[in-house]
């Protein structure tokens, strides 16, 4: 599988970017318009705040999902174990740390501003029996919508002690319309073929892996795959270190029509309540 990376500059990344996301359901964009003095910032007062106390003030509930949720508490769908993570769950309207500056929220309205040109590229090269079934163009789905979520996510270190078949992130499928995901801060994202096999998502530090989710391939009508993804556990020098990353999901507004059987809203609830973080 070769996930495509894509010059966010080049005059064919519309279609080249449109073309990854259909094949692989990955695509890696470069010089694209994101501040990586600003990412740098972000990674490093995150960093802080999850190796201090101050992390538990804001623990989530399950009915707004916003603040900060503790060491395995998801797991992926059909998984019994749970991923060998924390993370804390940033909305525009949500509790925010004051342990942390506003650099966060900057670097989250520059990824909604790329995330509409993207999802606009997406439209305008997807065929018209396809786009038809949408109720309306994706990049006006996610204007004003609540539930566009960036997720700042800790892998700590690994002790030794971790149960067989506990990793960083057990395989899955994202939920929403597109991530964008901010370059990790150690190699562990694998994307799974069609034929069941692993590959590697080389994201060089500064570069944005973008994916399908589960509500563009039910809006597509399986047109756009929601391909399944991984974070596995390191070996060697990088096991005793923590590994960071910054996904941002696209979520549709609430009351969108996905599809004939599902809102947006209907979908997500669904969704939130098979892996663990909503009743």
């Amino acid at each position: 599988m070769n996930v495509k990376k894509v010059n966010y500059k080049d005059a064919n990344a519309p279609s080249e970017f449109t073309r990854s996301l259909k094949h692989t359901g990955f695509s890696v964009l470069t010089d694209h318009p994101i501040d990586k003095d600003l990412i740098d910032t972000v990674y490093k007062e995150w960093a802080e705040f999850f190796n201090s106390e101050s992390k538990s003030k804001y623990l989530f509930n399950k009915h707004d999902q916003d603040g900060y949720f503790p060491f395995q508490t998801e797991n992926a769908k059909g998984q019994a174990l749970k991923d060998l993570k924390e993370f804390y769950h940033i909305y525009l309207w949500g509790k925010y740390p004051k342990e942390i500056s506003s650099a966060t929220r900057i670097l989250f309205n520059q990824l909604l501003d790329l995330t509409s040109t993207l999802l606009s590229w997406v439209q305008d090269e997807t065929p018209k029996k396809i786009t038809s079934k949408f109720s309306m163009p994706l990049d006006r789905m996610i204007q004003d919508s609540k539930t566009n979520l960036l997720r700042v996510i800790h892998y700590p270190p690994l002790d030794g002690n971790e149960q067989k078949g506990e990793i960083r992130g057990a395989a899955h499928e994202d939920i929403n319309l597109i991530t964008v995901l901010v370059s990790g801060t150690q190699p562990g994202l694998q994307v799974q073929g069609t034929d069941g096999s692993w590959h590697d998502v080389s994201c060089d530090p500064g570069c944005l892996a973008i994916n399908t989710g589960d509500m563009l391939q039910e809006a597509s009508g399986g047109y756009y795959p929601s391909t399944t993804h991984q974070v596995i556990n390191p070996s060697g020098v990088i096991s005793n270190v923590s590994r960071y990353s910054m996904p941002l999901f696209l979520h549709p507004r609430d009351a969108i029509q996905l599809s004939d059987e599902y809102t947006a809203r209907q979908y997500l609830d669904e969704r939130l309540t098979e892996i663990g973080l909503k009743e």
